[in-house]
């Protein structure tokens, strides 16, 4: 919007990115954009006012306040690009002399070439400001990197039962609870599994204290195309497949919208990571903070297996479980990561608690 256009009451007039998500400013009622107060690209502290609107009728109100935390207006990108170009020039101007006056001596060039590389034109490089998303899974995962002593175990899944158990009642699944049944859901209960049987894994350290949490909040990491995002499935130890899947799809679908809000990603105990459905083969995830372990599946490969000795193909996944080497040791990690392959090769287990 701009100023002099006509807004109706509860229509975006702005967008205000914080650290997670990116939330729209409404207009408080039916009028006429007056003026901004905040210009694009300003940060602004809860309670600012960023915009004036005036009503057909009477006199000036302002519109509504940032919402939480410190914030920063992002409505378009474009103006930093614009705010690049404009100074493009000067730079051309300042490089080009430079450029030119080692090309006058003819003799030294293999000497530049050896000490002085020659870079590529200013005008073939865009510099963009870092999002506050950005910025924020930067920190997040640098200050995971200098305060956990990260360790990653492995192991490998043979996929064939659960593929089974998801084609033979595939069709059965979406009739009775309306969605599709996937692979998250087995790993969600898999984890959970786990979890149960390895508790140390859903603990985390607080200074000289270990924290043990009795609930299992399970977060799923989801790629944007504004970056990581990790909603939370919330109590997964109560919910069956078709409940996991719901809630993965709508959490999934709201990341992607950019409609998801702070409170559906804050807390979690344990995170799963799906590199499988962009072609990952193998990977060590880095862990999520304050968690103390991160889960990641990857794609399922058909590869020839010894089973009862002979040689067959099987659809296998390699899976990872990084971990805090200071809390967890490698014999709670390994066996962590065979109860998940135990489960997801034989789901039955899921029903005798076996």
């Amino acid at each position: 919007q701009k100023p002099g256009d006509r807004v109706a009451a509860d229509e975006p007039i702005a967008q205000i990115e914080t650290d997670k998500v990116t939330i729209d400013v409404v207009s408080p009622q039916d009028g006429v954009i007056q003026e901004y107060v905040a210009k694009e690209g300003d940060t602004v502290e809860p309670g600012t006012k960023i915009a004036v609107i005036s009503k057909s009728t009477d006199g000036v109100a302002p519109a509504a306040p940032s919402e939480k935390k410190s914030e920063k207006a992002a409505s378009k990108p474009s103006p930093p690009a614009e705010t690049v170009k404009e100074d493009k020039p000067k730079a051309k101007v300042e490089v080009s002399p430079a450029v030119e006056k080692p090309k006058a001596p003819s003799p030294p060039p293999p000497k530049r070439t050896a000490t002085e590389p020659i870079l590529p034109p200013k005008e073939r490089e865009r510099r963009v400001p870092m999002t506050r998303l950005r910025k924020r899974v930067a920190t997040r995962l640098k200050d995971s990197q200098n305060t956990f002593a990260m360790l990653t175990t492995f192991n490998e899944v043979d996929m064939t039962n659960l593929m089974k158990l998801r084609s033979d009642f595939k069709d059965a699944f979406v009739e009775r609870h309306g969605v599709k049944l996937g692979f998250m859901s087995g790993f969600v209960k898999a984890a959970v599994s786990a979890l149960q049987h390895q508790p140390i894994v859903n603990a985390v350290i607080d200074g000289d204290d270990i924290i043990y949490r009795d609930y299992i909040d399970i977060s799923i990491a989801v790629g944007t195309p504004k970056g990581l995002v990790v909603p939370v499935i919330r109590d997964a130890d109560k919910m069956n497949f078709a409940e996991i899947e719901k809630t993965i799809n709508s959490l999934a679908k709201k990341a992607n919208d950019g409609t998801i809000s702070i409170d559906e990603m804050a807390g979690g105990s344990f995170t799963i990571s799906n590199g499988g459905v962009y072609g990952s083969l193998l990977s060590t995830p880095i862990i999520n903070p304050p968690q103390s372990a991160i889960l990641g599946m990857h794609s399922i490969v058909s590869r020839p297996m010894v089973v009862g000795g002979n040689i067959v193909p099987r659809p296998m996944m390699y899976i990872a479980l990084t971990y805090d080497h200071r809390l967890i040791d490698g014999r709670e990690a390994v066996f962590f990561l065979r109860r998940i392959k135990d489960v997801v090769e034989d789901p039955r287990r899921l029903l005798l608690d076996v």
